[in-house]
């Protein structure tokens, strides 16, 4: 793995953000560095909309919100003195998405730590930085979160956690 290929792993949270923060602040225009910002697509779960049309547009709303997301989160890295051509923007969609049904591509969503540490391992990153999802310790435990996962699951690289 490559200590100097960063991936940050994005759900578009707070967190997240301060997680491209803190590798924009750490990294402050040094060069030799790769940075690539990954969203896994966790598309709206269709049994909550009444038709297929109102759950393709749900689905466009939060692809548009990532995006924006991301493209913040890329300007935010090259604000700190990063070359544009060093940071890049990784967008899988799921598998059933109701925006990206024919993506070559794509996340079968039964594990977002899985997709993340998979992407991660196919790309050679040696560093991977993910946002702590504000839950309690309880919640945590009942319903597990991506970030434990990625921590307990990830092998050859480092993980950084971002509170």
């Amino acid at each position: 793995m490559d200590p100097k290929k960063i991936l940050i792993a994005v759900d578009a949270s707070e967190n997240a953000a301060r997680a491209v923060n803190y590798v924009a602040e750490l990294l402050d225009g040094s060069s030799g560095f790769l940075v690539t910002v990954l969203y896994i697509e966790r598309p709206p779960n269709r049994d909550l909309f009444p038709d297929e049309a109102s759950w393709v547009e749900a689905g466009q709303t939060q692809e548009l919100r990532i995006r924006t997301f991301l493209q913040q989160a890329k300007t935010n890295l090259t604000g700190h003195g990063l070359a544009p051509e060093t940071v890049t923007i990784a967008y899988v969609p799921h598998c059933q998405s109701p925006v990206n049904p024919d993506a070559l591509q794509c996340s079968i969503g039964t594990s977002i730590a899985r997709d993340i540490l998979q992407f991660q391992q196919k790309g050679n990153f040696g560093t991977l930085a993910i946002g702590r999802r504000g839950v309690s310790r309880a919640e945590e435990f009942l319903f597990g979160s991506v970030t434990t996962k990625v921590t307990h699951l990830a092998k050859d690289c480092t993980v950084w956690v971002v509170q």
